[in-house]
């Protein structure tokens, strides 16, 4: 299972993103294992329609309607080891969202999390250790 980041999934959708090769080479490895947190979509839907514009906005809803992509829904737990990332590494000022995908990843043991952000990533010792794609690709 490989757990999404916000950034990555942007950069699979935006084909003028720099890192769009790279994030797509390591989807077509294996679409059906890459899990999106609940936390990433209004980010991810914002930065679409502002950023790619209302037609790409459009087709990412209907892409996450039809099941084209699996969406963790969390728990209440994960809420709880979010607070706890956050409050464990203060200094980074790590968001909600990335720390829910972290907290998700824990949880589900995902092998891999697919991140640009490497400042909050990079920083964090995630249980389990999950590769960090594509940087540890």
């Amino acid at each position: 299972m490989i757990v999404v980041d916000t950034g990555a999934l942007v950069a699979l959708l935006d084909t003028d993103e720099a890192h769009h090769d790279e994030v797509r080479a390591i989807y077509d490895e294996n679409p059906d294992a890459w899990l999106l947190p609940w936390a990433i979509l209004p980010e991810v839907d914002y930065l679409v329609a502002t950023h790619l514009g209302p037609k790409a906005q459009e087709a990412f809803m209907a892409d996450l309607s039809s099941g084209a992509f699996s969406v963790e829904w969390g728990r209440e737990a994960d809420l709880t080891r979010a607070e706890q990332i956050q409050a464990r590494h203060r200094a980074l000022r790590m968001g909600l969202v990335d720390a829910i995908v972290i907290a998700t990843a824990e949880r589900l043991k995902a092998s891999a999390i697919v991140t640009l952000d490497l400042r909050h990533f990079g920083a964090v010792a995630i249980k389990g250790n999950p590769k960090l794609l594509p940087r540890d690709g």
